[in-house]
């Protein structure tokens, strides 16, 4: 249901620059009581695919206005002038709109359908170009103030809140330049939360507002927030969140980088995590973080890649070449890495086993926020073959099996985004590697390169990886301390392109 809150709007004579209009309107009288009225959005959740400025003010005025009797226009080029009138708009709890610098017909259309007794103009160029359109509407212009401080108004005119504002919550991305739909948007009542990306779940600023002060409605302005039925999956799981990301947030990429030690906690045979005891390996993983901070333009989170199932060269009772590590052995060292402020990537090695099997087993762990999964390619064989006598593969779709089934956990449970690295040294490990799920908005899919050896073969096997990758998926790195020759330094490996998002040590 539309709201709407009345103001006396009393506009007199007594101020410089307000004459009375083309079309003989009277301003001042006191008896004539006016009013604006309200219209939120009748959808739950709305997105404005409307571009900064002008054409977006438009958007924003035509969502939440049904009338005002007071509209406020400055050019779109010029900033100050733009400043100055969503100062005002939000002042008189009225529209604040931008003329363009060619075709102003959206603007005029919009300022005739709000149907305002006055147009206050700011600036005097904006005023010529009101005053030349002659619908009837008096226009009183407004100077702007060059010491930036709030433009003076007409005599007359309130600075009124709405009694009843609009119970909505306007998206708006950081950076655009939106003033007058920002104001326009506050100017009705609307709390807006400013993001930085089109997802909200990457901000948690905006997470923390979202979760302060829930709205019945969503508007999000401009489109790349996407489609309506995305954000609204998006800004629920912010809202239900149970928990953030080591370095804050729900989203893990772009807003992090990791840096992993890989291995079993058993021993150092299987790589480096395994080389000295828990709080060793906590100490040894965030000092090799912190060699990538300097080289990095986001957070660095230094990360436990465990090995959770092995391998084997026998079948083992259960037949499927794949020793798994039970659960409450591996729960020490994902509840210290937690209490660290670590991530942990549980790695799945499964012989015979089936993907999907494998990752449930240590689904007691991966509800933890701070838990995401690794699938090893090389080690997922078919019948008749044997770790270390093939390399093996695994499907598309038995990945995204997992995928699946780590969207829905994550959603049941209300986890942040899940890690879902798939590790890669031959195309041949991914079968059918473009069907690759990447749309589920509660998984991010990671390709890992784990080639060894000389800088060259590192370099080739890298560039082939990334070429097969579906949909430019962030990119992992792996650096071996016995078989890289030379291994790469932390800066050599941020050299690379695409930049990784996550570097391993085995």
């Amino acid at each position: 249901m539309a709201r709407c809150w009345c103001a006396a709007v009393l506009v007199s004579l007594l101020v410089t620059g307000c004459t009375s209009g083309p079309f003989g309107l009277t301003f001042g009288s006191a008896d004539a009581a006016v009013s604006a009225h309200l219209s939120p959005p009748e959808e739950k959740t709305s997105v404005l695919k409307a571009r900064a400025g002008a054409e977006s003010a438009v958007a924003m005025s035509s969502a939440l206005f049904r009338s005002a009797p007071v509209v406020v226009v400055a050019p779109e080029a010029d900033d100050a002038a733009s400043a100055a009138a969503g100062a005002v708009a939000e002042r008189l709890g009225v529209p604040a709109l931008q003329l363009p610098a060619s075709d102003a017909d959206a603007v005029r259309k919009e300022v005739r359908r709000l149907a305002p007794q006055v147009v206050l103009a700011v600036g005097a160029q904006a005023r010529r170009q009101v005053e030349a359109w002659k619908i009837p509407v008096e226009v009183a212009g407004i100077d702007v103030p060059a010491d930036g401080a709030a433009p003076a108004l007409p005599a007359g005119v309130p600075a009124v809140e709405p009694a009843h504002p609009v119970d909505v919550t306007v998206l708006a991305r950081a950076g655009r330049e939106d003033v007058a739909a920002v104001a326009t948007a506050k100017a009705a009542g609307a709390k807006v939360v400013a993001v930085h990306g089109g997802d909200p779940r990457t901000d948690q600023a905006a997470i923390d507002a979202l979760r302060a002060g829930p709205s019945g409605a969503l508007l999000a302005l401009g489109e790349d927030f996407g489609p309506p039925d995305r954000l609204r999956r998006r800004v629920d799981l912010a809202l239900r969140g149970g928990g953030s990301l080591p370095g804050g947030g729900q989203v893990l990429f772009p807003g992090r980088m990791l840096v992993c030690l890989y291995g079993h906690p058993d021993g150092p045979a299987l790589g480096a995590l395994g080389e000295q005891d828990l709080e060793a390996t906590v100490a040894r993983v965030k000092k090799l973080a912190a060699e990538y901070e300097p080289l990095s333009d986001v957070p660095v989170v230094p990360s436990l890649e465990i090995i959770a199932t092995v391998a084997q060269g026998s079948p083992g009772q259960d037949g499927d070449y794949s020793a798994e590590a039970d659960v409450e052995s591996l729960r020490p060292w994902v509840d210290r890495a937690g209490q660290e402020g670590l991530y942990v990537v549980l790695d799945l090695q499964p012989g015979r086993a089936r993907l999907l099997d494998q990752a449930r087993r240590y689904a007691p762990l991966l509800e933890q926020p701070h838990v995401g999964l690794a699938v090893d390619p090389e080690w997922k064989l078919g019948p008749g073959q044997v770790p270390l006598q093939q390399i093996g593969g695994a499907d598309a779709a038995e990945i995204n099996e997992v995928t699946a089934w780590l969207a829905e956990l994550a959603t049941a449970k209300s986890l942040p985004q899940k890690l879902l690295v798939v590790h890669q040294f031959q195309l041949t490990m991914i079968r059918d590697e473009q069907a690759l799920d990447t749309s589920r908005d509660e998984v991010q899919l990671l390709i890992h390169m784990d080639g060894q050896g000389s800088t060259g073969q590192k370099v080739s096997t890298w560039d082939s990886v990334v070429a097969a990758r579906p949909a430019d998926l962030p990119m992992g790195w792996k650096n071996f301390y016995d078989e890289d020759k030379p291994m790469l330094t932390p800066r050599q490996t941020m050299e690379y392109r695409p930049k990784p998002s996550m570097v391993s040590y085995q």
